[in-house]
């Protein structure tokens, strides 16, 4: 028996990221595709549900929410503020964790930039409950897809050498979710 999860709270947090993406001002695209980016969410969250059903002893809820939600700080006008009010401290704190800290780095070169945010996103993940962990390696699942065509095999390397430090640093979170990422981390280009 896995852990449960409302179809009522996954309603409320699609539409809501739904919304945040892809509204008047702005129609956020998954990189180099013409799909919408409520695919990615979307897919977060089917990683993140497969997981539960298997996993017992979950908070199904919170996972549920921060998969839907956890690039909407980053990636939105949504502020920390909106989320608590909306969806309750342990969601906004979640969603926080997941979104990379822009004021990290600035004065250092890209590369080294990206590393000191890589390392911070997973600390602070890590002082999260392990539902959010999960929405982390979930992310990474979803994003080891084929690498853009345009991207160089220094970058792709990089990538993939990213996905074995998330899941190194959080796969005691799920089995279900470290086993997956290890295989899409075993399938990615070298």
């Amino acid at each position: 028996m896995g852990s449960d999860w409302s179809p009522d709270v996954y309603i409320k947090a699609y539409r809501y990221a739904a919304t945040a993406h892809w509204n008047s001002e702005k129609k956020q695209l998954v990189p180099g595709t013409d799909l919408p980016y409520l695919m990615h969410f979307s897919m977060v969250a089917m990683e993140v549900i497969a997981a539960l059903a298997k996993e017992p002893g979950l908070d199904g809820d919170l996972a549920v929410h921060c998969a839907l939600l956890h690039d909407t700080i980053e990636d939105t006008d949504t502020a920390y503020d909106q989320l608590v009010e909306t969806f309750g401290l342990a969601v906004a704190d979640g969603v926080r964790a997941l979104s990379k800290d822009d004021a990290i780095g600035k004065d250092l070169p890209k590369q080294q930039r990206k590393e000191r945010q890589m390392a911070d996103s997973l600390e602070r993940v890590r002082q999260q409950p392990r539902e959010v962990w999960m929405v982390k390696m979930a992310d990474r699942i979803t994003n080891l897809q084929p690498p853009p065509k345009h991207w160089k095999p220094g970058k792709i390397s990089r990538y993939r050498e990213e996905a074995c430090q998330i899941h190194q640093a959080l796969m005691g979170a799920s089995p279900y979710l470290a086993t997956r990422l290890q295989e899409k981390i075993d399938r990615y280009p070298q």
